[in-house]
C-alpha cells in the first residue's frame, strides 16, 4: 500500500512538473523586431512590437539601425522580423538594379518568391503605403521652375550652383541621386551636395539653406514646411510599397504571426503620413503614436 502511495506521489509529481514546464513555456515566446533609423520606421516597429506583446509575445527590440544592417540582422538571425519595401528589396538586396519595376503588385509578387528562395525571408501581405523617394522645393521655386522632375533637370542644367540636401543612402543606392541623374539627364555639381541624416533635408529648404532637397513621399515633414513633391514625369523611382518582412524558421514557429500584425499591411498613405505628422511635427513619441492609431481603429482590445 505504501509502495503504490509512493508511486502515485511520484507520478503526480512528474505530471505536475511537466504540466508546469510546459505552461512556462508556452508563456515565454520571444521574438525581436527589427526598424531603421528614422520616423516612419520606428512607427511602424513600434506597432508590430505593440500587437505582439498584446498577443502574448515577449519582444525585444533592436531598431534605428542603417538599411543595410537593418535587413542583415534579419537574415542572419539576430532580429525575427521587420518592416520592409518592396522596392527596396528588388533593387538594393536582390540586386536587380537595372529593372526598375513601376507595377505594385508585380513587383510584390517577384521579391516575395526570390527571397524566399534565396534567403528564407517570407513577405506578408502588401500594403498600399508607398514610401517612395521624392524631390522637393518650396512652392515660392516651384511656381519658377515647374512641378516635374524633367522641369527641374532644364533648370538644373542651366544653374549648377544649386545646393542639394540628400541623406547618405539615396546618395550611393541605384534608385538615388546618380540614377535619376542619369534617367533625366540632369547634371548636377557634385560638390553642391550636402549629406544630412534622413528626415533633417526638410528644414534646411525651408529656410533656404539648400535649393533642392530629397524627401520621403510618406513624410508628415512636407506637410509641415509646405513643400511642393515634384511630379516623376518619366517614372524613374520604383515603387516602395511596406510589408512584414520575416525569417521562415521564425512564421514556421509561430504562424499567428501573420494574422497579428495583418494590420500594416491595412495601412494607407494618408494614414502613415498623418502618424509621421505627429511624431515629426507634433513631438508625440512613436510608441504613443503607434499605441494610439491601434487603439483608435479598433486593432487593440
Amino acid at each position: 500500500m505504501k509502495k503504490n502511495l509512493f508511486l502515485l506521489t511520484v507520478v503526480t509529481l512528474c505530471v505536475m512538473m511537466m504540466v508546469s514546464s510546459v505552461s512556462i513555456f508556452a508563456q515565454e515566446k520571444k521574438i525581436t523586431v527589427g526598424a531603421k533609423n528614422y520616423t516612419e520606421q520606428y512607427i511602424l516597429g513600434n506597432i508590430v512590437s505593440v500587437l505582439l506583446e498584446e498577443n502574448g509575445f515577449k519582444v525585444s527590440e533592436k531598431m534605428g539601425t542603417g538599411s543595410a544592417i537593418t535587413r542583415e540582422g534579419l537574415v542572419s538571425g539576430q532580429t525575427d522580423l521587420y518592416p520592409e519595401y518592396t522596392g527596396t528589396a528588388w533593387l538594393v538586396y536582390l540586386g536587380h538594379e537595372e529593372e526598375v519595376i513601376t507595377v505594385p503588385e508585380e513587383l510584390y509578387q517577384k521579391v516575395k518568391e526570390e527571397d524566399l528562395k534565396k534567403n528564407n525571408i517570407v513577405w506578408l501581405e502588401r500594403s498600399d503605403v508607398n514610401n517612395t523617394y521624392a524631390i522637393a522645393l518650396t512652392q515660392e521655386q516651384a511656381e519658377e521652375i515647374g512641378t516635374t522632375l524633367s522641369d527641374l533637370t532644364e533648370y538644373v542644367n542651366e544653374h549648377h550652383n544649386l545646393i542639394w540636401g540628400i541623406c547618405h543612402e539615396f546618395a550611393e543606392r541605384a534608385d538615388g541621386l546618380q540614377g535619376m541623374a542619369e534617367h533625366y539627364g540632369m547634371e548636377i555639381n557634385e560638390t553642391n551636395i550636402r549629406m544630412m541624416d534622413p528626415g533633417l533635408t526638410y528644414e534646411p529648404l525651408a529656410k533656404g539653406q539648400t535649393d533642392i532637397t530629397m524627401v520621403f513621399s510618406t513624410d508628415g515633414k512636407i506637410k509641415k514646411y509646405g513643400l511642393k513633391v515634384l511630379e516623376d514625369d518619366k517614372n524613374f523611382f520604383p515603387v516602395y510599397n511596406v510589408c512584414v518582412t520575416v525569417r521562415k524558421d521564425v512564421l514556421d514557429q509561430y504562424p499567428e504571426i501573420e494574422k497579428i500584425v495583418k494590420p500594416i499591411s491595412e495601412l494607407t498613405n494618408e494614414a502613415i503620413q498623418e502618424l509621421n505628422y505627429q511624431v515629426d511635427v507634433t513631438g508625440l513619441p512613436e510608441r504613443l503614436v503607434a499605441k494610439n492609431y491601434l487603439a483608435e481603429n479598433g486593432y487593440l482590445d
